[in-house]
Formats: structure tokens, C-alpha cells, sequence
């Protein structure tokens, strides 16, 4: 689970992910009471990809191995084709999609997350094409992807990419933490400019068919959830 941001509120340069403090997560792939809380700026790519290697470099998976429960939920409205995972991490939606039939794609900076996409893949039988890469300067090839995933990251200055390497009637799926998050427990350490504002996120797809829209606040997670079907 990360969260990536620009640094001005629609289309910044700059890439920034806060796994979000506070948060735990007990399951068999890792050792209980694990916090995942790390802030790293983004500011420096390579310091960036460093820092990311060294968090994804323990055997166990660190953020788990099951799929967000948003991409679960909605994954019989995705028309099965060629998919691109954001910021795919140790691969868990990226296995998953796999698993559903989809060709998958997935793009992080860290290697080292990317090894446990591929070993997750193999555990799993299917495969993804894992790509190395700083998403500050990464160009989705335009008009290619049946879907474009982007769960728990946030790179403003990404949106017009991911509008451009839909297909026609491609979904977008687009998942985030809200300013609602600073109210939680663990949030008040985030920056605001880290999380989307109120209706952010759907005005940022406003030129596409939202399909699903929805913004909640359990008290632990505020999120704001789309996915929208390119014109």
C-alpha cells in the first residue's frame, strides 16, 4: 500500500509515496505488529528507488499478498485485456489481474519489489511483464491498455498519461487516500497536499464516464474510489 503524490494540487512534477503511518497488517505472509510507516520524499529518484529496495527486501511480503479489496469488489465491470498496474509494488493486484485473464503490465521504481511481483507471479502460474522504471519520467504507450490501475498512488502530473494510454472504451480503476485521512488515526502526520481533496478525483476523469464514484471514511481509511471508462 503506497501513496504517491506531485507537489501542486492538479499536474505537479515531483513523485512522493507515504505508506500510511499507523497501519499494521497480520497474515501469513507477514510477521504481526509490522508497521509500515516511512515517509520518503521523492525528491531524489535514485534515494527514492534505494529507499523502496530496502523496504521491499525482506522475504516476507510487506504489504501483503491479497488483492485491494476495491479491485475485488469491481473486477467484472473490467473488460479482460492488456492492463498496466501503477506503481505496482510486490505485485499483489498485478497477480490478481493475471489471475483473471488479464495480460498485465506492471511499472515500479523499485527492483527489488519487482522481484517479489515475479516471484508472487510464479507462486500464482501466471505471468507479468515487470517494468523498471521512475514513473516522474515513465510515458505509458498511448492508446494500448484495455485497463490502467492506479491503487494507492497519487502523481497528478501522471493523469493526462493515463488518459492517453487508454484504448477507446479502456476503464481507468483509481484508488486513494483523501484529506479525510489527516482526521484519522496515524494521518495527521501527512501532508495535505499528499492526499486528494474532497471530489478531486472525480474532476480529475470529469472527460471520461465515471462508472463508480465513491468517497469513505471507516475512521481507520478515507479514500476516494473511481473507475471510469475512457470516451
Amino acid at each position: 500500500m503506497t501513496l504517491t503524490v506531485g507537489m501542486a494540487l492538479f499536474g505537479a512534477v515531483g513523485c512522493k509515496r507515504v505508506p500510511i503511518p499507523g497501519t499494521s497488517r497480520t497474515d501469513e505472509t507477514q510477521p504481526s505488529g509490522t508497521t509500515t510507516w516511512q515517509l520518503i520524499t521523492g525528491d531524489d529518484s535514485e534515494d527514492d528507488r534505494r529507499q523502496w529496495d530496502s523496504i521491499y527486501s525482506s522475504r516476507t511480503y510487506v504489504f501483503g499478498t491479497e488483492p485491494a479489496a476495491f479491485l475485488k469488489d469491481h473486477i467484472n465491470r473490467l473488460p479482460v485485456g492488456h492492463a498496466l498496474d501503477i506503481a505496482t509494488g510486490e505485485g499483489r493486484n498485478a497477480v490478481y489481474l493475471a489471475k483473471k485473464g488479464f495480460t498485465v503490465d506492471g511499472v515500479d521504481i523499485s527492483e527489488e519489489g519487482l522481484k517479489k511481483t515475479r516471484r508472487l507471479a510464479r507462486d500464482n502460474h501466471v505471468m507479468i511483464n515487470t517494468i523498471d522504471a521512475d514513473l516522474n519520467t515513465y510515458q505509458i504507450k498511448p492508446e494500448t491498455y484495455d485497463v490502467i490501475l492506479n491503487i494507492d498512488y497519487l502523481q497528478r502530473s501522471l493523469i493526462p498519461e493515463i488518459k492517453k494510454g487508454l484504448k477507446h472504451g479502456g476503464v481507468v480503476v483509481y484508488e486513494n487516500y483523501t484529506v479525510k485521512q489527516l482526521e484519522n488515526t496515524g494521518g495527521k502526520q501527512i501532508p495535505r497536499n499528499f492526499l486528494l481533496e474532497a471530489g478531486e478525483l472525480q474532476k480529475l476523469f470529469k472527460d471520461f464516464k465515471v462508472l463508480v464514484y465513491r468517497e469513505t471514511d471507516d475512521g481507520k481509511d478515507a479514500r476516494a474510489s473511481l473507475i471510469a471508462q475512457k470516451p
